[in-house]
């Protein structure tokens, strides 16, 4: 190695950094850009495969270390950016357009939280700096809109040269499309399958969704018309299975699982909802209301990772009611950095996807 400060000589000190994620070298992925050197005042850019980065803090810290150790170093920048891999292609779907990674949030039954994970876990990508669309496929009961304050909102429909266009709506940062801003607020959706996958596709290709590194899609529970007409639609990046850690739960949340693996999607792993209450008068307590251990042990069993666990906590009820998910009204409670940490876990697994495909 050389001895002399130079841009070749930090390139090859920045050589054995690797991407913790992707186990390979920063440099040899391109993510070390527009090294300078000026009065021994070294910089450059690290270009990081997600804004939602888990180990952030940890490879800067990493490049840091290893620049200063050549002689002649006075002080290290680091600039820190993103570039979202995309989901590669597959012959027998159709990708949208300006659309990199899709994510499917589902769960085997209702009232596990599904659509609580999904909407925090759009949000926090979005917090991150991530451009975030999140689609709410519970055609028959769209509660995402009250979660993201938009109860009142109506999506925009209009002529563009192929047909009707959607223009999605907009809150805490995320692009949003939902049945419940085409119907009533009291009426119900009577429909059988074939009307429900026309709907979900309008909202998957004639929604004006722009650029966006993550679109989350929240789907209805079960194994049924929306889960098949999703994966045989569009490329997926993967799903996201969420539980809590009661047997009934889990039983169908392995169902669900199973549904995925079937039609070749792949399984980003199991979030484990409602794993603990902790009271608002005794943040020190935890009592284990739907049982426990149980989205670890079916995650250990399938040899599927778990994302995390997320505690119940009357903020949460509270945020999703009044249309402020908790990561933007609690940011600091323990649920609010659970489902950050969850969704920093399924945005580095979707980098890693994308880029060994």
């Amino acid at each position: 190695m050389s001895n002399s400060l130079s841009v070749e000589s930090i390139l090859e000190v920045l050589r054995p950094v690797q991407d913790p994620e992707l186990q390979k070298s920063l440099v040899d992925l391109n993510m070390i850009r527009n090294v300078a050197i000026e009065n021994g005042q070294v910089s450059f850019t690290l270009v990081l495969t997600t804004p939602a980065c888990p180990l952030r803090e940890f490879i800067v810290e990493d490049c840091e270390k290893a620049v200063r150790t050549l002689p002649g170093v006075a002080s290290v920048d680091v600039a820190v950016t993103a570039e979202t891999p995309q989901q590669k292609a597959l012959p027998d779907r159709t990708g949208i357009a300006g659309v990199k990674n899709i994510v499917a949030v589902s769960s085997g039954k209702g009232g596990v939280g599904k659509s609580t994970v999904a909407v925090n876990v759009a949000v926090a990508l979005a917090q991150a700096g991530a451009k975030v669309g999140l689609i709410d496929a519970d055609i028959y009961g769209p509660n995402a809109p009250i979660m993201m304050g938009l109860s009142d909102a109506e999506v925009m429909v209009r002529q563009g040269n192929q047909g009707e266009v959607l223009d999605p709506v907009f809150n805490h940062g995320v692009k949003m499309v939902s049945m419940g801003f085409l119907i009533d607020r009291d009426q119900p959706v009577i429909w059988r399958g074939p009307m429900l996958n026309g709907v979900i596709r309008q909202f998957l290709y004639q929604v004006q969704w722009g650029d966006l590194d993550y679109l989350i899609i929240d789907l209805p529970p079960g194994t049924g018309d929306a889960q098949l007409t999703l994966a045989q639609a569009v490329p997926m990046a993967g799903a996201v299975i969420v539980t809590t850690p009661q047997s009934v739960a889990l039983a169908d949340a392995r169902r669900g699982l199973r549904m995925f693996q079937q039609l070749q999607v792949p399984v980003l792993g199991i979030v484990e909802n409602m794993s603990y209450f902790i009271p608002p008068d005794m943040p020190d307590k935890q009592y284990d209301i739907f049982g426990s251990g149980g989205g670890k042990n079916t995650a250990q069993e399938l040899d599927i990772p778990l994302l995390g666990c997320v505690p119940l906590e009357m903020a949460v009820r509270q945020g999703g009611d009044q249309g402020v998910p908790i990561v933007v009204a609690y940011p600091d409670s323990a649920s609010a950095q659970a489902l950050r940490a969850i969704a920093q876990q399924v945005a580095a697994k979707v980098s890693v996807a994308a880029l060994a495909s």
